[in-house]
């Protein structure tokens, strides 16, 4: 059977919808819009420099001079978003920042990075540590490093 062709541009009309990059999509619309706005990035930034544990809210509130109820909404912005991860200890709520999340929102930005050529990217695709093969041949590499 033949392919259902767009009559106007005469190409597979599959290749106008890639259903599988819609939700990474709007996962990545959500994640950079949590992001655009001044105090989400700054609570995102200062989880960044803290590292694994992360801080308290009310340290963060402390450090960004941020009231409360306004710092309760931006984390529950990031928190939506998976950029941050939410963990209860006793009366505090401790913050700290999904490194699975932000490595897969970098890599949705750099992953056709300079056509192709990521050394023409300078470091922009280093950090970014790969969660999963895209290629038979890393596979393969994989499996000699195992032998």
């Amino acid at each position: 059977p033949r392919s259902r062709r767009n009559l106007r541009l005469g190409v597979p009309v599959a290749s106008h919808f890639d259903y599988s990059r819609k939700m990474e999509t709007s996962s990545a619309v959500r994640s950079l819009s949590a992001l655009a706005h001044e105090h989400r990035l700054g609570v995102f930034r200062l989880l960044v420099k803290a590292g694994e544990p992360g801080l308290a809210a009310g340290e963060i509130a402390a450090a960004l001079e941020l009231p409360p109820s306004s710092l309760s909404f931006h984390l529950a912005a990031l928190e939506n978003a998976g950029l941050v991860i939410a963990t209860r200890t006793g009366r505090f709520i401790h913050y700290r920042v999904d490194p699975e999340s932000i490595s897969k929102l970098l890599g949705y930005l750099t992953e056709d990075c300079c056509e192709g050529r990521p050394e023409l990217c300078g470091g922009a695709r280093s950090f970014v540590s790969v969660s999963k093969p895209s290629s038979r041949r890393h596979a393969a590499k994989q499996g000699k490093a195992d032998a």
